[in-house]
């Protein structure tokens, strides 16, 4: 067999003068892992003074002359490339160039060792900025909204009474079954536990009020807003979304037409009118539920039920719930919209902004019925 066709190999032999390295075979990348492993053994063993023998060297590539730069190391290769007795000028070519490359190459720095506390830090640092910047988006989102709300309300030309109607019939009509559903059933909850608890007390009459407050002050408004930050806001900004991703924004911009007026108007207007009247519902709806409850637990008639009410609930307790509803809804509306726009193209990128829109608009509603009971608190509303 020729040494072209023998897989490359290395050798340490021991000779009278000096030891000699026999470089034999093809050094070629289909023998790599076997030669890797010899040169691996033969590494630590080559002295100073050692000869290399490679007359029986047969192919050669930038593989096979990156595992003899690994066992000779620069100074003997760029030995073995100046002698022009032991190889031919291509093969002396290909090892200085691959020397050149090896000595040329920049180690990566080792990553800096971290604590766990110093990881804590970076994760919670990283939060506030991103944060930091969703509140100055947001606040932006919301100045270009109210502008251009504005200046089309002194424009009737610009009024887009189509779309306002299909946005409130998707909003609103098609919301009615599930929110009154839902807060029907947190209601007779509502009610059957105020029921238990009060009775221990001689107190049941006082579910009635219970289910009243609760839901006329807060229940109401604040179940339909995280119903509709799921529903609706997700629509939002997987509508506008789509729209980016498929380029149908930027053709809008061509057109001449603005996107704001075009689609983020008419769903803020439609959320603005939908939201109040599916908050009445959902006040409804619990009490109702309520009621029932009391009916068949308490033996409180319905009639009795809504004396209660008329006697001991005022209206002020209706109106604070539904003065929320408008401020709920600007703002889902908004966060669904303004993530539909930060949708960067992609699949992907439409269902993660989806989520997100989803959790800030829920987010945003707890926080704002928040800081809204502590101040109606302090007023003493």
């Amino acid at each position: 067999m020729s040494a072209a066709r023998v897989p490359g190999y290395a050798e340490l032999l021991t000779a009278a003068d000096a030891p000699v390295l026999q470089v034999r075979g093809d050094w070629t990348l289909a023998h790599y892992r076997p030669l890797a492993e010899q040169v691996e053994g033969l590494r630590t063993r080559l002295g100073a003074g050692i000869r290399i023998d490679t007359e029986g060297l047969g192919a050669l590539d930038t593989a096979g002359a990156r595992l003899l730069h690994s066992l000779l190391g620069g100074e003997r290769l760029a030995a073995l490339a100046a002698d022009a007795g032991a190889l031919s000028g291509e093969r002396r070519a290909l090892l200085r160039a691959v020397a050149a490359a090896m000595e040329t190459a920049v180690a990566e720095p080792a990553p800096p060792a971290g604590s766990a506390i110093g990881d804590v830090l970076e994760h919670v640092g990283i939060a506030m900025l991103t944060f930091r910047q969703h509140v100055v988006a947001l606040a932006g989102f919301i100045g270009i909204t109210l502008e251009s709300g504005l200046r089309m309300l002194l424009q009737p030309r610009r009024w887009r009474p189509t779309a306002l109607a299909a946005n409130l019939e998707r909003t609103a009509l098609d919301a009615v079954p599930i929110v009154a559903l839902l807060t029907f059933l947190v209601g007779a909850v509502v009610a059957f536990l105020g029921a238990t608890v009060l009775a221990n007390f001689g107190a049941s009459i006082f579910t009635v009020d219970l289910v009243a407050y609760s839901f006329l002050r807060e229940f109401g408004v604040l179940l339909t807003a995280i119903i509709v930050a799921g529903r609706t806001a997700s629509a939002f900004t997987a509508q506008i979304g789509s729209m980016r991703a498929n380029e149908e924004i930027d053709a809008i911009r061509v057109l001449g037409l603005d996107p704001i007026d075009l689609l983020v108007l008419p769903r803020v207007l439609a959320l603005l009118l939908a939201l109040p009247m599916l908050t009445f519902v959902a006040m409804v709806s619990g009490i109702v539920g309520g009621m029932l409850v009391c009916a068949v637990k308490l033996d409180i008639s319905p009639v009795m039920f809504l004396s209660v009410v008329q006697n001991n609930v005022g209206l002020s307790h209706f109106l604070v719930g539904i003065a929320k509803a408008p401020i709920f809804a600007f703002l889902i509306a908004v966060i669904g919209c303004l993530e539909g726009f930060r949708v960067s193209g992609s699949a992907q990128s439409v269902g993660e902004h989806t989520t997100s829109a989803v959790v800030q608009s829920i987010f945003i509603v707890i926080v704002v019925d928040a800081v809204a009971a502590l101040f109606c608190m302090e007023m003493e509303w």
